[in-house]
C-alpha cells in the first residue's frame, strides 16, 4: 500500500520504517526541509540515534505525496493537528485511512485530537487512534512492542492492525476511541509529576502511589467523557502509564525531574529539547474535569507548579494531607 507519515520526529519515522518494512511503499513528510535534507543526506533521524533508515524510504516536505495514498499516519506534534487536517481535507483522497498516533488534547477547544481531525475532515476520511507503550527509540530498534488500535468501526482498526502488526510489533484492536485518548493525554501528566518525585529524591513507594492514583484520576474522567473502564487498565492506559513514567525516554518524566530539582518549568522543558506534551495536557485536562465535574487532585495539583508556580515539595504535602476516604470508593467513580 501507497502510505505517507506526516511528522518526521521520532515517532512518525520509527513508525514509517515499521510500515516500509511490512511491504509498503512509504514516504516520510516534513515540515521544513532543513529536517527532511538531513533524513535523507544521512539516512539518520537525530532523535533516533544509530538507527539507519532504510534507503528505499522516501522524502518530501510537500504534503500532496498523500494524495492516491490508502493510509496516513498523523504523527504531528499535538498543536499542529488542526492545520495538518485542514490540509488533507484538501488533499487526501476521499476515504483514505488517518491514523492519528499524537497524545495530547486541543488547547482551545479541549477536544481529542480525533475530534479535532474529524472536525476539520468532516466525513472524508475514517479516522483512527493508534497507541499504547512505545517509545520511538525501541520500535526504531525493532524491540517488541504492543500497542493499540482504536476505531468506532472494527473493520476499520482491523485493517490498522494488518498494515501495522508484525513479529515485533503487536496490534490489538478497539472501539473506544475515546478512553484510548484520554489515557494517552493523561499519563504524560502523571509522567511529569513521577518525574518530579524522582527529582526530589523520592523512592519507589512515593512513585507507586502516584501511578495508581493518577490511573484512578484518569479512568474518572475517561469514563465521564464516555470512554471505557476496562481501557484504562490495558495498553493505552496502565501499559503507557508505566512506560512513560518510569522510563527516561520519556521527555515528561525527563523534564519533571528538572522540574522536582529545582529548575524554572520553562527553562525544564526548554532543556528537555522537544515538545513535552503534559505540560499542554496539564491545563487541558483541568478544563475537561471542571467541565464534566470531576475531581482529578494529582492533574490539578501538576497544573498549580507548571502554570501557578507553585513549589513541588509543598504540593506534595498538601496531596499527603487531604482528607481520609476508601480506596475502592473513590477510585473509580
Amino acid at each position: 500500500m501507497k502510505i505517507t507519515v506526516l511528522g518526521s520526529g521520532a515517532w512518525g519515522t520509527a513508525l514509517a520504517m515499521l510500515l516500509l518494512e511490512n511491504g509498503n511503499d512509504v514516504t516520510l513528510w516534513s515540515y521544513t526541509e532543513e529536517e527532511s535534507k538531513v533524513l535523507r543526506e544521512t539516512h539518520e533521524n537525530p532523535m533516533l540515534k544509530g538507527v539507519r533508515l532504510p534507503p528505499e524510504m522516501k522524502f518530501s516536505t510537500d504534503m500532496a505525496c498523500v494524495k492516491g495514498c490508502g493510509l496516513v499516519v498523523m504523527a504531528t506534534p499535538s498543536f499542529a493537528v488542526r492545520s495538518t487536517a485542514a490540509k488533507l481535507k484538501v488533499l487526501a483522497d476521499p476515504g483514505t485511512i488517518l491514523v492519528s498516533v499524537s497524545k495530547g488534547i486541543e488547547k482551545d477547544s479541549s477536544l481529542r485530537l480525533s475530534q479535532v481531525i474529524e472536525e476539520e475532515l468532516q466525513g472524508h476520511c475514517p479516522v483512527v487512534v493508534l497507541s499504547g507503550p512505545s517509545h520511538a527509540e525501541e520500535v526504531g530498534r525493532r524491540i517488541p512492542t504492543g500497542v493499540v488500535a482504536a476505531a468506532d468501526d472494527l473493520k476499520i482498526a482491523q485493517q490498522v492492525q494488518d498494515l501495522f502488526m508484525n513479529q515485533r510489533f503487536r496490534v490489538y484492536t478497539s472501539d473506544d476511541k475515546i478512553g484510548t485518548e484520554i489515557c494517552a493525554a493523561l499519563k504524560n501528566i502523571i509522567a511529569l509529576c513521577a518525574g518530579c518525585c524522582d527529582g526530589m529524591g523520592y523512592g519507589d513507594n512515593t512513585k507507586a502511589l502516584l501511578m495508581t492514583r493518577g490511573l484512578a484520576e484518569m479512568v474518572r474522567l475517561g469514563v465521564a467523557l464516555g470512554g471505557k473502564k476496562e481501557t484504562f487498565t490495558g495498553l493505552a492506559g496502565m501499559g503507557d502509564l508505566i512506560v512513560t513514567c518510569c522510563s527516561m525516554h520519556s521527555r515528561n518524566r525527563r523534564c519533571g525531574i528538572l522540574i522536582g530539582q529545582g529548575k524554572d518549568v520553562q527553562e525544564a522543558i526548554k532543556e528537555v529539547g522537544a515538545v513535552v506534551e503534559g505540560y499542554y495536557a496539564a491545563a487541558n485536562a483541568r478544563t475537561l474535569a471542571q467541565k464534566v465535574g470531576v475531581e482529578m487532585p494529582i492533574a490539578q495539583a501538576a497544573y498549580e507548579v507548571l502554570y501557578e508556580g507553585r513549589d513541588v515539595h509543598n504540593v506534595i504535602t498538601d496531596l499527603m494531607g487531604r482528607a481520609k476516604r476508601s480506596e475502592l470508593e473513590e477510585s473509580w467513580s
